[in-house]
């Protein structure tokens, strides 16, 4: 809005003349995408802090508060009654800041806001069914993975008929499958597939490693940071042909969706840092998982994605790894084992005495570690 705005009427229509006045000159600067992705971040940060004690309250107002598992600790019950469904900040931080300072011309940008949009909803409702309703399981299982299969078939969709998304796998380590036309391309029906996967899978493991005071936030907070980069090199020409990766320059406003969003995580940290004031809900970290899946498709980084969020894969593993050991020891010895103390991951080193914060602090610079991983591969192809 201000790209177009400042740069594409006032500039254009004034500053552009070799005598036009300096205050007119200096809007050439909105054509940067650098320039517009700092603002947005500042914008979404700035937004979250603003609106932060405002929304908490009308949570609390609401009666919108967390519900904590019996089976979970002392210092986990402590936390029953604080307010709850508080992603509606980060959400609509990084809707008006993507707004604000993102070229809205381009079909990526809205296919972002859309279904990070999307699985905030499905988020939503599960909160307010279990929160507002008092239905203590909210959305089933089966009704979470239909919305988000949906939202995945769309965000297909639109791919398939209204753009020229090359249907080829960008593979790490391999500067060949950066060509388009090279030969990882793959049938568009396989990869729907692979794509319904990479949705899911990230969505949900945000959702399951927001279990700790600013831990998920923290976590987003950095690989949203190196996904911005990622984005940003992408989408220039000069870096994507130095860096053999694939070269598409209509993800290039996608950088300010990914500022945004790292702006409106460190806002939305400063309440949801130990002891929170708020948790995201649901309606956080499904969107947050969603924006980072679809921006790795969009950018051809899905094979980056486990780097980049590495923290939320290890908390997804760890389930996975928990209940498929579980299920097979019952059947196979008539008793249920357990690999960890307790899923996901975050839980069972809770449960082995660290304390929350020496958990998150840990689980953060895991994640820092897993962002240079994945920024060093661009040197690696």
């Amino acid at each position: 809005m201000l790209f177009h705005l400042l740069y594409q009427f006032l500039y254009r229509s004034f500053g552009s003349a070799p005598d036009s006045p300096y205050f007119y000159k200096v809007l050439n600067v909105f054509q940067y995408v650098t320039f517009r992705t700092a603002w947005a971040t500042i914008t979404a940060l700035l937004i979250s802090l603003l609106l932060g004690k405002t929304v908490i309250r009308k949570l609390r107002d609401l009666k919108v508060g967390q519900e904590i598992r019996e089976e979970l600790s002392e210092e986990h019950q402590a936390k029953k009654g604080t307010p709850t469904m508080g992603g509606v900040l980060i959400i609509g931080s990084v809707i008006i800041s993507t707004l604000l300072w993102a070229k809205l011309d381009g079909i990526y940008l809205w296919l972002a806001l859309g279904a990070t949009t999307a699985f905030a909803a499905i988020g939503f409702a599960d909160d307010y069914i279990k929160i507002v309703k008092k239905r203590s399981l909210g959305l089933t299982g089966k009704q979470k993975l239909l919305g988000q299969f949906i939202t995945a078939l769309a965000v297909f969709g639109v791919l398939y008929y209204f753009t020229s998304y090359s249907w080829n796998l960008s593979i790490p380590f391999f500067k060949e499958t950066a060509n388009p036309d090279g030969i990882s391309v793959i049938p568009a029906g396989i990869y729907l597939v692979f794509m319904v996967f990479i949705l899911l899978g990230s969505s949900n493991a945000v959702n399951l490693t927001d279990g700790l005071d600013g831990l998920a936030t923290s976590v987003t907070f950095i690989a949203m940071s190196a996904l911005t980069a990622l984005t940003y090199v992408g989408s220039d020409k000069r870096w994507a042909e130095y860096l053999d990766l694939t070269f598409n320059p209509s993800s290039g406003e996608l950088t300010v969706f990914c500022g945004a969003m790292v702006g409106a995580s460190l806002g939305f940290l400063w309440f949801n840092s130990p002891p929170a004031e708020v948790f995201m809900g649901d309606v956080g970290s499904l969107a947050i998982g969603g924006a980072l899946g679809t921006v790795a498709i969009l950018t051809k980084q899905e094979f980056l994605l486990p780097f980049i969020g590495g923290v939320f894969i290890l908390e997804a593993v760890s389930v996975m790894l928990q209940v498929s050991y579980f299920k097979f020891t019952k059947r196979s010895a008539g008793v249920g084992k357990r690999i960890f103390l307790q899923a996901p991951l975050h839980h069972h080193f809770q449960m082995s005495g660290w304390k929350e914060p020496k958990i998150v602090f840990r689980f953060v610079i895991a994640a820092i570690l897993f962002a240079l991983l994945s920024l060093s591969t661009l040197k690696l192809r």
